[in-house]
């Protein structure tokens, strides 16, 4: 909310992304709420949710330019426009350019599809619009929660603090809102708002024939977080298992995985050649909770998923991550903001010398004096030459408030 109210009528088109049921839609009901703050009419507000039986029909943009000029034409004076899920509009960039070049307009869209700048919206518009990306809750955001719905902890472990026990929960269910309220069944709900978007946002969208073939793909990546992986070797394992795929149905895959947030990507760079290693990356979920709902406990990789939560957090606060290179010893994360810079690795618990040696082995063949993190759940820290070890929760918990 706080970067949307900083353009509230203001001269751009406000674009809000982000994976299905992460809270798009209840955002758009803050911002009516501040609009009406603010003095404007509800009158002078519409609101198209295309996923409502009202407004489910549109399809074309001629059917959406019906509603919205019919409304512009009971008003003389400024109105707000704001469209839900504007992706199931063929051709909505035309008209919401239109709407745009009438100046009496302040506009603000949703969609669950990374992709939805098309090249054709962004040459329209350029520097006329601005994007943000939603994701699930943080951490710190999931406590907030809880403790408005005056919730315990959904697991309970009495070895552990409160703390420890809401972070199992939020390792084990995610940060997806309708998740954490849930009372019943939660890997129940994961699964359905995976199948949702594994059907409606990618399945339908891109007219998947084989879907066996594509959940198989879709399960090996899960299976492979926090292993570096590429296209390349995802083929070559369908093609052991004797599964008839091409290489470019394989990137295509990908390509919807991450259009729909279901996964994010963190190429490879050389940190002495200060360049990309091209077909070498690793593919992170949106959301914890798919890991539960997807796959057997046996099958979870607990200091995986824990460097899958680190890597959404760094996302979340806007860090553009790599994965670093040096002498073949590999970083998790190189994390860089405008002209901030730092390393981390991310470890379940360093309970032996070797595991101690593989994470702060890489971090000191770096000689420059950027910050560097070894984070993991041990509760006796032991920090190394300049190296900062911290407990995960409490990066997390002060990473928000930029108390590292």
């Amino acid at each position: 909310m706080e970067k949307v109210i900083n353009f509230i009528d203001k001269d751009v088109i406000k674009i809000i992304t982000g994976m299905r049921r992460c809270g798009k839609s209840y955002l758009f009901k803050l911002i009516i709420q501040e609009l009406k703050k603010r003095g404007v009419n509800e009158s002078d507000i519409l609101l198209v949710d295309l996923e409502l039986p009202k407004y489910n029909y549109i399809k074309t943009r001629e059917e959406l330019d019906e509603i919205v000029l019919k409304f512009m034409d009971t008003h003389d004076n400024n109105v707000y426009l704001l469209f839900d899920e504007i992706q199931n509009v063929a051709d909505w960039e035309i008209s919401i350019n239109s709407y745009y070049k009438l100046g009496t307009t302040d506009i603000y869209i949703t969609g669950s599809n990374s992709k939805l700048m098309s090249k054709e919206f962004a040459t329209l518009l350029t520097g006329r619009y601005i994007s943000i990306e939603m994701y699930p809750f943080s951490f710190n955001e999931f406590l907030e929660y809880k403790k408005e719905l005056n919730d315990s902890p959904f697991i309970i472990n009495d070895l552990n603090s409160d703390l420890e026990n809401y972070f199992e929960e939020y390792r084990q269910y995610g940060g997806i809102p309708l998740t954490i309220s849930s009372q019943i069944d939660k890997e129940l709900v994961l699964n359905g708002i995976y199948s949702s978007i594994i059907l409606n946002d990618i399945v339908e969208r891109y007219e998947i024939r084989n879907i066996g073939l594509f959940k198989r793909v879709v399960k090996f990546i899960i299976e492979n977080t926090g292993n570096l992986i590429s296209a390349n070797s995802i083929y070559n394992y369908l093609k052991q298992k004797k599964l008839k795929i091409t290489k470019q149905t394989v990137y295509n895959y990908l390509e919807y995985l991450e259009n729909a947030y279901i996964i994010s990507k963190a190429t490879k760079e050389d940190l002495i050649g200060k360049k990309e290693i091209i077909g070498s990356e690793k593919f992170y979920l949106l959301d914890t909770g798919f890991y539960k709902s997807q796959l057997e406990e046996k099958q979870q990789n607990i200091g995986h998923i824990l460097e899958n939560i680190v890597f959404i957090e760094l996302k979340r606060q806007g860090y553009k991550v790599t994965v670093g290179n040096i002498n073949n010893f590999e970083v998790d994360f190189v994390c860089r903001k405008n002209s901030q810079k730092m390393y981390i690795q991310v470890s379940y618990l360093l309970d032996n010398e070797e595991i101690v040696e593989r994470e702060f082995g890489p971090l000191l063949k770096i000689k420059d004096n950027y910050p560097k993190y070894v984070l993991s759940m041990d509760k006796i820290l032991q920090p190394q030459n300049g190296i900062k070890h911290m407990n995960l929760i409490d990066f997390l918990r002060n990473f928000d408030h930029n108390e590292l």
